[in-house]
């Protein structure tokens, strides 16, 4: 007589289980990074407003501004941003010791305009975060 087989092995199943524990301890690293980078983002948006006035700058008086004051900019704090600075044109994003920024905790993220065209515009925007942290920052802002 055949016998017909009722539900798996035992061996089976413990096949399955160390499938999805090895897919588990690949994809939870991976999956904090990712969250950091969402936070450290936050940042990178605050920037933003500042960028614009740092532009505003430029084109008003063809130069760049000196300092905070002089740009326009408010440094805002918020959860994970500590302050926001411009000295010549440079935005330095400060971001907090919050335990939810992990590794990217008291962080820094610098962006630096190119140079003024003709037209007094700044054509481009470098962003560089502190060496050690280039994990942590978004795509938009990798070297």
């Amino acid at each position: 007589m055949k016998r017909i087989q009722q539900g798996f092995t035992l061996i089976e199943l413990m096949i399955v289980v160390a499938i999805i524990g090895i897919l588990a301890a690949i994809a939870l690293p991976a999956y904090q990074d990712y969250t950091v980078r969402a936070r450290v983002s936050e940042g990178i948006t605050a920037a933003g407003a500042c960028k614009t006035a740092v532009a505003e700058y430029v084109a008003s008086n063809g130069s760049m501004p000196l300092d905070l004051t002089a740009s326009g900019c408010q440094s805002a704090t918020t959860k994970y941003v500590t302050g926001l600075d411009v000295a010549s044109g440079v935005i330095t994003v400060t971001m907090s010791a919050d335990p939810a920024l992990a590794g990217a905790a008291g962080m820094t993220i610098t962006l630096t305009p190119s140079a003024v065209n003709t037209a007094n515009a700044i054509s481009d925007w470098t962003c560089r975060a502190q060496t050690g942290y280039e994990k942590y920052v978004p795509g938009s802002c990798r070297a």
